[in-house]
C-alpha cells in the first residue's frame, strides 16, 4: 500500500488493525512527508521520532491496544506531555519540560496513538501568530490558534491533531486549512493539564480528513468511546441557518458556501431549511464572550505578566491590559448573561430546531501579514457550549478553502456526528464528500 500518509486517521485505523498496514511504515511515510514539507509549512515545535518509532515497532509485535492502535498523532503545544518539551507558544517556556501529559494526551496514548511531536500554537493560544503557513499557499494564514495542528492534517503531515477553541481555534483553522474540524460540547473533554486561558470557555477537541477521524479522535480525547462509531442519521432532523447579528461581515464566498449548505441540507432535511433569527437575548453575545474572555484571560497569565511581562508580545500584553480593565461586576453581568443564554438555547433546540448551519469564518484565509483571522462567527456558539464541526464546502476566489460549521444542541455531539456525515454525503463534489 503506497503513500500511506495520505490515509485518513479512520482508515488507517482499519488498516492496522487487520495488519494490512505496520504503524512503523504509516510512521516512517509521515515523518517523509513532513521532510518534505516542513520547511515551507512549518507545523512542528518538536518532534519525538525516536520515541515514536520505538512504540511504532512495539505496537507491529503486540496486540491491538485501543482504537487509535498505532495512529501517529500531533499535539498542540498547549497540552502537556511528559517526553516533549511543551511552551504554549512562548519564548517564557521555551524549556518547558511537564512531569505529566495532559488528560486528554493520556487518554489518547491509552487508545494507542503514537504522540508523534507537538504542533504549533499562537502565544499562549491567542491572537498573536506564529511561523505555520497555510499548506494550500504559504502567503496565507492557517488561522489560529491551532495553527500547526490544522496546517498538519491538511498537508497529510498527520492523519489527525489535537486543538483547543476558547473563541474560534478549532473551527476557524479547519475552514482555512479545508480539513473537518470538531469542537465537542464544553466539558466533554477534560483540560486539565493545559494551559488555559478562560475556564469558562476552554474547549477542547481536534482535527481529521473525515467525520469519522475526529470522533475517533474525541472518543480517545475524552473517553467515551461510543463516539468512535458514528451511527447513521435514522430521523430527518430539523435543519435551520443562522447568518448571527453578524452577517453584515461576512465575505462573498462565505455568503456563497451558506448557499450552498441550505441547498445541501435540504435532502436530509425534516421541513424547509429557513434562517433562524435569533432572540434578542443573544445579539450582544460576541461581546459578552469577548469580554468573559480577555478578563478570565488577564488572571490566567497573572504570573506570566507579573515575571515576564518583557517576554510577552505587545498585542498579548495590550490584551491582558484590557481584560484587567474590565470590572469584576461587568464580568459577573456577562456570566449570568452567559448562563441565560445557554438556558434558552437549549430551550430553542428542545422546542423547534435540531442542527443550525452557521458561518465558519468570515471567509477565506487571510493573508499572513494580516493576522489570524477573525473569530466573530464562532464566538457565540464557544460562549453557548455546543458541539461544533467545520465542514469544508467550497472555495474562494485565492482557491483557498470555506467551511460552513453544523451545531447541535449541548451534549448532543453523537447526534452532530451523525449529521455531519449524513450532510457531507450531500455535497455535489465528490472530494468534498471524502469528509463523511
Amino acid at each position: 500500500m503506497k503513500d500511506l500518509e495520505s490515509l485518513s486517521a479512520s482508515q488507517a485505523v482499519k488498516a492496522l488493525s487487520k495488519r494490512d498496514i505496520r504503524a512503523t511504515d504509516l510512521l516512517l511515510s509521515c515523518l517523509d512527508r513532513i521532510g518534505h514539507r516542513e520547511s515551507t509549512v512549518k507545523a512542528w515545535v518538536s518532534l519525538g521520532k525516536e520515541n515514536a518509532l520505538i512504540q511504532a515497532k512495539s505496537f507491529d509485535k503486540g496486540v491491538s491496544k485501543g482504537i487509535l492502535h498505532g495512529l501517529p498523532i500531533g499535539v498542540k503545544d498547549l497540552f502537556d506531555t511528559y517526553d516533549l518539551p511543551t511552551s504554549y507558544g512562548s519564548p517564557i517556556y521555551a524549556h518547558h519540560y511537564p512531569s505529566a501529559d495532559a488528560v486528554s494526551v493520556a487518554l489518547m496514548r491509552q487508545a494507542g496513538g503514537i504522540i508523534l511531536g507537538k504542533t504549533v500554537t499562537t502565544e499562549f493560544a491567542s491572537f498573536k501568530g506564529n511561523k505555520t503557513t497555510n499548506p494550500h499557499d504559504s502567503k496565507y494564514s492557517p488561522g489560529g490558534s491551532s495553527s500547526g495542528s490544522a496546517a498538519a492534517v491538511a498537508d497529510f503531515m498527520v492523519p489527525i491533531a489535537t486543538g483547543s477553541q476558547t473563541a474560534g481555534s478549532i473551527i476557524r483553522p479547519a475552514s482555512y486549512c479545508g480539513v473537518v474540524g470538531f469542537k465537542p460540547s464544553f466539558g466533554k473533554v477534560s483540560i486539565a493539564g493545559v494551559k488555559s486561558l478562560s475556564l469558562s470557555l476552554d474547549t477542547l477537541g481536534c482535527f481529521g480528513r473525515s467525520v469519522e477521524d475526529v470522533a475517533l479522535g474525541v472518543a480517545a480525547m475524552s473517553g467515551d468511546l461510543s463516539l468512535s462509531t458514528v451511527e447513521e442519521l435514522h430521523n430527518k432532523p430539523r435543519i435551520n441557518i443562522c447568518k448571527t447579528s453578524d452577517w453584515s461581515l461576512a465575505s462573498k464566498e462565505t455568503q456563497n458556501a451558506i448557499a450552498l449548505a441550505r441547498y445541501a441540507a435540504q435532502s436530509i432535511s425534516k421541513c424547509a431549511v429557513n434562517d433562524l433569527v435569533l432572540p434578542e437575548l443573544f445579539h450582544d453575545l460576541r461581546h459578552v464572550q469577548t469580554r468573559i474572555m480577555l478578563s478570565e484571560m488577564s488572571r490566567s497569565l497573572t504570573f506570566e505578566r507579573n515575571h515576564y511581562s518583557k517576554k510577552i508580545s505587545p498585542l498579548i500584553n495590550k490584551l491582558l491590559n484590557e481584560g484587567s480593565s474590565i470590572p469584576y461586576e461587568q464580568y459577573s453581568k456577562d456570566l449570568l448573561s452567559a448562563s441565560l443564554a445557554r438556558s434558552a438555547i437549549e430551550q430553542l433546540f428542545d422546542d423547534d430546531i435540531d442542527l443550525i448551519i452557521a458561518p465558519s469564518a468570515v471567509g477565506e484565509a487571510p493573508l499572513i501579514k494580516d493576522g489570524t483571522g477573525d473569530p466573530v462567527f464562532c464566538r457565540i456558539w464557544t460562549l453557548l457550549g455546543l458541539p461544533c464541526i467545520n465542514l469544508n464546502i467550497s472555495y474562494g476566489p485565492s482557491g483557498l478553502p470555506v467551511g460552513v460549521q453544523l451545531i447541535a444542541g449541548p451534549g448532543k455531539d453523537r447526534f452532530l456526528l451523525s449529521a455531519a456525515r449524513a450532510f457531507a454525503l450531500t455535497l455535489p463534489d465528490p472530494v468534498l464528500r471524502d469528509q463523511a
